[in-house]
């Protein structure tokens, strides 16, 4: 009996489901306006699946992630020598291809300044999807991993993929050479002065940029690394002295330097240190700059008003060079203004606010520029269970979309800007509360410290969102 019963663990169990499901979706209108109109679509589907379930032996796991404390992602400083996160249960279907879209592509000829908007979308599955996935949300412009952004080791670029993407890009008109820009991977940090880290840095940094030259893509972003607690000059000549080496190694990719939130250790929160690396980099043609929006307020630039967000374009070009700016990641920021804490919010609820993007989508000098949105869009489902809510960035780019032009006395934008804060306002308290109390302990400490005759922190110690520490 026990002999029979261990057999039966060890074999694979097949079973067959045959769903008939009904979805009923409201399709949002695809218009520049804010205000949309829906009708009902009812579609149903009936599809057979066979699932294979097998039972392998638990082990024992261990967390790999440090924790951000609620901190988004986006300016985490490279993770080195640990093992990736768990891989999430891979689906066998993009379901992409054949969902409606959430909203229709603007045309840009259609707008009275040519920006081009979309979001980071995903590419599970093969980077041909992030194709799908863009036109799902009606973005004129998207972001990509090309692979993992938390392994070392991925494997190559498969030619099926490469052929589907190249198919798609013309099926729906996209620019691979201005409008597509993929993230690097989160775990490559070009500063670092450790010679086999550094060696594993440059390996992953090259794999993606051959990655673009492969799919036709020219713009490609990323993090410019930590200092690990050296000189700010002496990494910013590290990262220079890697992009020369990647720019000797490929042809025609341009790599974006993305500005961070303002820590310590993290290169890159000054319009200063970009300048430094680029000039640094022998060919001016291959480096760029891509402005987080969200990262610059935290760091101390303001963009909320006309004057402010004229201030800092007026700064960034005297410092770097509007010539150098290639791209744009639009995000509302729920902690206030120079926290250095980098905490994406959705267009409007944050501390930013609905005016400071009327100031973006305004400005001529951006016009061209992909503009891509990193907004949240997790929502708790009726069961309880976090779920993706694509429609946020449907809505988000059609949004961003009315600003252009749009009167900012009229009641259409008043309104729309009244009705947006109020949602964040919650967030944006206890974001500060947490702001105000750490800065309250910072001050006891400073205090403290002098009393006793010792060196106090550095005010730029870190930023939470970076997981940086001395």
């Amino acid at each position: 009996m026990a002999r029979q019963s261990a057999r039966k663990v060890a074999q694979a169990k097949t079973t067959t489901i045959e769903p008939k499901t009904r979805i009923e979706k409201a399709a949002g209108a695809s218009g520049a306006s804010v205000t949309t109109k829906s009708t009902k679509v009812t579609i149903v589907t009936e599809t057979k699946v066979e699932v294979t379930e097998t039972r392998a032996p638990k082990r024992k796991t261990t967390p790999t992630e440090p924790e951000f404390d609620g901190e988004d992602l986006e300016n985490a400083s490279p993770v080195e020598d640990k093992k990736p996160a768990p891989k999430k249960r891979k689906t066998t279907k993009k379901d992409a291809e054949n969902t409606m879209a959430l909203a229709a592509r603007t045309a840009v000829t259609s707008l009275k300044r040519a920006m081009y908007i979309g979001a980071h979308v995903s590419a599970a599955g093969g980077v041909q999807n992030s194709i799908q996935n863009a036109t799902h949300i009606g973005a004129n412009a998207f972001a990509l991993f090309l692979k993992s952004q938390r392994k070392w080791v991925s494997p190559p670029l498969a030619d099926e993929a490469k052929t589907q993407f190249h198919d798609l890009l013309k099926q729906h008109s996209y620019d691979a050479g201005k409008h597509i820009v993929p993230h690097g991977s989160y775990l490559v940090n070009l500063a670092q002065a450790d010679k086999t880290k550094a060696t594993q840095a440059y390996d992953g940094f090259l794999d993606d940029l051959q990655r673009c030259e492969a799919l036709g893509i020219t713009l490609y972003n990323f993090h410019p690394g930590s200092t690990g607690g050296a000189a700010m000059s002496e990494a910013c000549a590290r990262i220079a002295g890697q992009l020369n080496r990647a720019h000797k190694a490929t042809k025609t990719v341009v790599t974006l330097l993305e500005n961070m939130c303002g820590s310590g250790n993290v290169v890159g929160s000054r319009f200063e240190e970009l300048r430094d690396i680029i000039a640094l980099v022998d060919d001016k043609a291959r480096v760029g700059v891509c402005i987080d929006t969200c990262h610059a307020f935290a760091a101390g630039y303001d963009l909320r008003t006309p004057a402010a967000f004229d201030k800092t374009m007026a700064e960034f070009d005297a410092v770097v060079g509007l010539k150098y700016l290639r791209a744009l990641h639009i995000n509302d920021s729920k902690a206030p203004f120079g926290s250095h804490r980098d905490l994406h919010a959705n267009i409007g609820t944050g501390c930013l606010g609905l005016r400071a993007f009327h100031n973006v989508m305004n400005h001529e000098k951006l016009q061209g520029l992909p503009m891509v949105l990193e907004t949240p869009i997790d929502e708790k489902g009726p069961d309880g269970k976090t779920v993706e809510n694509k429609q946020i960035w449907a809505d988000e780019i059609k949004l961003l979309e009315s600003l252009i032009g749009m009167d900012v006395d009229s009641a259409e934008f008043k309104e729309k800007e009244k009705e947006l804060n109020a949602q964040g306002a919650s967030e944006r308290q206890k974001i500060q509360e947490q702001v105000d109390k750490k800065a309250g302990k910072g001050a006891k400490q400073g205090t403290k410290g002098k009393a006793r005759g010792k060196k106090t922190k550095k005010e730029e110690e870190s930023c939470d969102s970076c997981g940086e520490s001395d």
